[in-house]
């Protein structure tokens, strides 16, 4: 029998969450630019450094706001430069953000 303590299966548990809540962000940043899922994660982690903000709130937040609720607007203006960049960097790339979807 596996005997892992309460506090460790808590701390698992939450971690597991944290994961899914990003995973679904991730899903939903795939869904709006459209990329792949290794730019997706870059695009969060991006929003995440410049709003100084851990990246599960910051997709907790993209998933509050895809179910309705308003998006913090530090996290709002985050995520416009950097759609934005992600933008601008596929255009000098000259390619449209659907093929990197292909790959």
């Amino acid at each position: 029998s596996l005997c892992v303590p309460a506090r460790r299966r808590k701390q698992l548990r939450r971690a597991l969450a944290g994961r899914a809540v990003i995973d679904q962000a991730r899903g939903m940043m795939m869904v709006l630019t459209p990329c792949g899922r290794g730019t997706a994660r870059d695009l969060l982690v991006d929003i995440s450094r410049q709003c100084h903000t851990k990246l599960g709130e910051v997709a907790t937040s993209m998933v509050a706001a895809w179910e309705g609720k308003p998006l913090p607007e530090r996290t709002q203006r985050a995520l416009q430069r950097a759609l934005r960049r992600f933008y601008a960097e596929d255009r000098r790339r000259g390619s449209s953000p659907a093929d990197e979807r292909s790959r």
